[in-house]
């Protein structure tokens, strides 16, 4: 049975980030022109399309997206307790899985956010004409120019990037 949950959430894991990520890019205004956007698309299509007849777009954020993400985790909590061997009719089964998706959403939200720091970084040193260079910049400078505002680079050295992620650290601490 582990191997079999392990294997349900790497994959629920999976498109769920996707699913995030697609949601992410749409509030940030991240082109979806380029790889990383087209790949995004392409994979979460099957479930935001149809979810969009249902969910439109609103305040200039891609709710079907968001709401895919929240259906998966909320379909992968209900089965990981079904696979538990507890019943899914109990009084708290139902509170326990939508904690469990909302929780999930979050902490998958706070994890694209470190991994779009952590490669904005890597690719400012290594090649900042990399295709993904560009959207992860785009992603993350929402969260950068509030510490940068406070914390200016020194002597050429930009360390918001390593502020947010602590902070980030901290937000994933109380969930």
């Amino acid at each position: 049975m582990q191997a079999v949950a392990f294997l349900l959430d790497a994959v629920a894991g999976f498109f769920c980030a996707l699913f995030l990520l697609r949601f992410m890019m749409q509030a940030m205004r991240v082109s979806f022109a380029g790889q990383l956007g087209d790949f995004v698309v392409r994979l979460t299509n099957w479930a935001v399309k149809p979810l969009r007849r249902v969910v439109p777009g609103a305040g200039g954020y891609d709710w079907a997206s968001l709401l895919a993400a929240l259906a998966l985790q909320l379909l992968l909590g209900a089965v990981l307790i079904g696979l538990a061997g507890a019943p899914l009719a109990a009084d708290n089964a139902v509170p326990m899985v939508l904690m469990f998706a909302v929780r999930g959403v979050v902490r998958m939200a706070v994890y694209i956010l470190i991994g779009a720091l952590i490669l904005q970084a890597v690719l400012s040193w290594i090649n900042p004409y990399s295709p993904l260079a560009a959207p992860a910049h785009q992603l993350t400078r929402p969260l950068l120019d509030p510490v940068r505002r406070v914390l200016p680079p020194i002597s050429g050295i930009d360390l918001s990037p390593l502020v947010a992620i602590l902070l980030l650290q901290v937000v994933l601490m109380f969930l």
